[in-house]
């Protein structure tokens, strides 16, 4: 027996229907902010997210699906939304149409991690960009929209946590300082060893007990941002306090890709355990031109869905259960009763049938089983006799109809 890929999921039943609701909630909100969807490829070129991540980043050197195509060209399965998007607006040189761009897209992610609960190798965001503001505006914009998209799906629990990683002058002194302190340190894991040479504000994203403890004494970023990016930190602050969106100061948040400069931010739930980010983003300004495009000042978040579908329960999503189930024996009510079931399903009232030649105590398990609300019965009897039986399954109670009124079925109830 063949059996899915592993950190591979097949998404059903309940669960689906969680999901089928959450999707239409976030493109509801997403609509009502002006955001517009656009739906992007899978697969891009590896260079592009080569040259976006940062090839220092764990995302390009260790979880990447990339390969060569049949035309020799090396491709990837894009491992996250942003660097397509604006791959996307370069391409079709959207900027030049309008001055801001409010974009989102909803799909499949794919990375070559260690899969465990609420971390799939293949796994959803639904993301938004904001593009073509320097102002903290842009951040405010995309936080009030996450805060009402928690609130709606009800993700009550949850804290906010922000930072500012300074613009590219102020964080190469704060790098020289983090360095002097990281120099005389041998307790790094191998990787942060590495990353002392390579990109040290990586070490402040490592995930090791030890490097995290190490770090807890580090200097603050916070300790060396200029003062354009301290007054762009306080107004967001500002922005935030005055609409009751509450969170917290974290100077350790660097995010894992580097193009992120000034705003960085994550949304943390309560009930995941140690795996308890369910959304980030921050502040890009300079992805587009180093991805040879316009020069476009962009904000922007993803969320995770398979974490956010661990926090809901069944009852998340409506009741399923169905209007009426149809109970048949013979040509006769298969004649009668399958252009009714057409007619019924046409006006949306949700109704099955049994066309097998179980028992009636069969077929009535089948229905209870549904969940459905009403039971019509069209046996011999009923049809000698020109009616049909009703049978409310909520209180066991039946009685006999005349059969035209199968016609407004719906209506007799």
């Amino acid at each position: 027996m063949i059996t899915s890929v592993r950190g591979f999921k097949d998404i059903y039943g309940k669960e689906a229907k969680i999901w089928k609701k959450l999707e239409n909630i976030i493109r509801e909100v997403f609509s009502t902010w002006g955001f517009e969807e656009v739906r992007l490829p899978i697969l891009e070129k590896t260079e592009l997210f080569q040259r976006s991540i940062g090839d220092t980043t764990d995302i390009v050197e260790k979880e990447m699906y990339t390969f060569i195509d049949k035309g020799n060209e090396s491709v990837t399965m894009r491992p996250e939304g942003t660097a397509s998007v604006i791959r996307f607006i370069n391409e079709h040189k959207l900027y030049t149409l309008e001055k801001n761009l409010k974009l989102y897209y909803l799909g499949p992610m794919f990375r070559y991690e260690r899969p465990q609960k609420g971390r799939l190798r293949q796994f959803h965001q639904a993301g938004v960009e904001f593009l073509g503001d320097l102002t903290p505006y842009a951040e405010f914009e995309v936080l009030s929209l996450m805060d009402c998209l928690l609130e709606k799906v009800g993700i009550k629990d949850r804290i906010l946590y922000i930072n500012n990683l300074g613009c590219p002058d102020c964080r190469k002194t704060y790098r020289n300082s983090l360095l002097k302190y990281l120099e005389n340190n041998q307790d790094l894991c191998e990787d942060c060893n590495r990353r002392k040479i390579t990109n040290p504000l990586r070490i402040l994203d490592c995930k090791q007990e030890k490097c995290k403890e190490i770090i807890k004494s580090a200097p603050k970023i916070l300790d060396f941002i200029c003062v354009d990016c301290k007054k762009h930190m306080t107004k967001l602050k500002e922005l935030l306090t005055l609409n009751n969106i509450s969170y917290e100061i974290d100077p350790f948040i660097v995010r894992g890709l580097d193009y992120y400069i000034k705003t960085v931010f994550e949304v943390h739930a309560k009930g995941l355990g140690s795996q308890s980010a369910i959304l980030a983003g921050g502040r890009y300004d300079n992805l587009s031109k180093d991805l040879g495009g316009y020069d476009l000042p962009a904000v922007g978040w993803a969320m995770g869905l398979e974490r956010v579908v661990l926090l809901l329960d069944e009852t998340f999503v409506e009741d399923d259960s169905l209007d009426f189930f149809f109970i048949y024996f013979d040509d006769r009510g298969e004649k009668i009763i399958l252009p009714l079931i057409n007619n019924l399903r046409k006006k949306g009232v949700k109704v099955s049938y049994d066309p097998s030649k179980s028992s009636l105590k069969s077929k009535l398990r089948k229905a209870d089983k549904l969940k459905s609300k009403y039971v019509v019965i069209l046996g011999d009897n009923e049809i000698n006799n020109g009616t049909f039986t009703l049978k409310n399954m909520e209180k066991g109670e039946q009685f006999a109809l005349p059969l035209d009124k199968l016609e407004n079925l719906e209506k007799e109830i």
